[in-house]
């Protein structure tokens, strides 16, 4: 059952960001905390640990951004600590030998690699992870060159201005090309030449943007597709039965239109791009137009290629990428359309998805808000996508 819902809170509010940033951290400073080393990611909706054992390497990395950043707008030694608790356990992943050496594991089984596949997605998040250490002075700049330059040695292919996104543990690349990893390689490199000054992330981030939210794009009626062949052809048919699937969902991802707008904008405060507003305004307004939910509310997870809904459950990073990305429009544009999606995001959200008896936000919800499981943050979820909305939003300017 939800608990009562407070009143709406003023969400342009810094006082309110801080606030809510802080109750979230606070949810997984009570559980999260492995003093074995790194932290428990899987964690009921109470912080029920409910498998001690298992690490996943997104988890791992979206921790060190977590503590990093809270360090960052606290100021507070504590999350320094938890930086570098996190730091250390991300080593664990990390192949020492071999020809996949300084390259991480996917997952872990009680400190041993489980799936020893190398993912692009991963491997983004580990340069994301040092770029955000980095800032707070736990991390060289070279070792944020080093997890770049291993990405372009395993996975960059320049004649594609794309990474691939799969090697097996025996070193065979896949054939599957996606964006996914793509993004947020794209996100990993804004952080780093945020945190280092170095034109080649920059650049290598405007290439991307370039090659996804424009080239590609543009083979799909202007919005990102999630899968491709080796050729970076469309493949229409991909997990065509898995439109929930976490990392590889058929259909078009409402949340990843916005993320899309969002690396824009954030790319655009760095080196201004007249056509950067305009293609982040259409991606927005195009996962609007088709991810809104006009008799719920709310934002649906994907839309088919015809734009019919495929997937209508609401989860939690869609809402929170889609808050931060309208507020940046909005700060840029000053079109109160996207004022106005800005609250009506934080609204339905704080209604349904924030947990106002335990703390940080539920994952998923019914299309009506209705609670679907009691796994508050199983692998991959340690509310790096609401907090850092808050920070995003906080960085934007209120």
């Amino acid at each position: 059952m939800h608990a009562t819902v407070p009143a709406l809170p003023d969400f342009e509010s810094r006082a309110f960001l801080q606030a809510h940033v802080a109750q979230t951290l606070a949810f997984y400073e009570r559980h999260a905390w492995d003093p074995a080393g790194g932290f428990f990611h899987y964690l009921k909706d109470d912080g029920t640990v409910y498998n001690r054992g298992h690490r996943h390497l997104v988890s791992a990395t979206r921790w060190v951004f977590n503590a990093s950043m809270a360090h960052r707008h606290t100021g507070q030694a504590h999350w320094r600590d938890w930086a570098v608790h996190a730091l250390a356990h991300l080593e664990h992943f990390r192949v020492q030998a071999g020809p996949l050496a300084g390259l991480h594991a996917w997952t872990l089984q009680d400190d041993v690699v489980e799936d020893g596949r190398i993912m692009a997605y991963g491997q983004a998040f580990v340069l994301l992870a040092r770029s955000h250490a980095h800032a707070v002075a736990l991390c060289s700049a070279a070792d944020v060159a080093q997890a770049f330059d291993r990405m372009d040695d395993v996975f960059y292919r320049a004649a594609d201005r794309a990474y691939a996104d799969e090697l097996s543990a025996d070193g065979v690349l896949s054939d599957y090309r996606g964006q996914n990893a793509n993004m947020h390689m794209c996100e990993a490199c804004l952080a780093a030449y945020a945190s280092t000054g170095e034109a080649r992330y920059l650049q290598r981030a405007q290439s991307l943007i370039e090659r996804f939210a424009f080239d590609l794009a543009a083979q799909a009626d202007g919005l990102v597709w999630e899968h491709y062949r080796s050729d970076w052809s469309i493949d229409w048919d991909h997990n065509r039965d898995k439109p929930g699937d976490i990392f590889k969902p058929w259909g078009f991802q409402t949340g990843h239109q916005t993320e899309w707008a969002k690396l824009l904008l954030i790319a655009h405060s760095f080196a201004p791009d007249e056509r950067h507003v305009p293609r982040a305004i259409a991606l927005q307004q195009s996962a609007w137009r088709h991810g809104w939910d006009a008799e719920h509310g709310g934002l649906i997870y994907g839309f088919a290629p015809d734009r019919t809904p495929c997937d209508s459950d609401k989860y939690f990073w869609v809402q929170a990428e889609s808050l931060a990305s309208a507020w940046r429009l909005w700060r840029i544009t000053g079109e109160a359309v996207f004022r106005d999606q800005y609250h009506q995001l934080w609204a339905w959200s704080w209604r349904h998805l924030v947990d106002h008896q335990h703390g940080a936000w539920f994952r998923i919800v019914g299309n009506d808000g209705r609670k679907l499981e009691d796994t508050k943050s199983p692998a991959g979820k340690v509310d790096y996508h609401t907090m850092g909305a808050c920070w995003d939003v906080m960085e934007a300017g209120v």
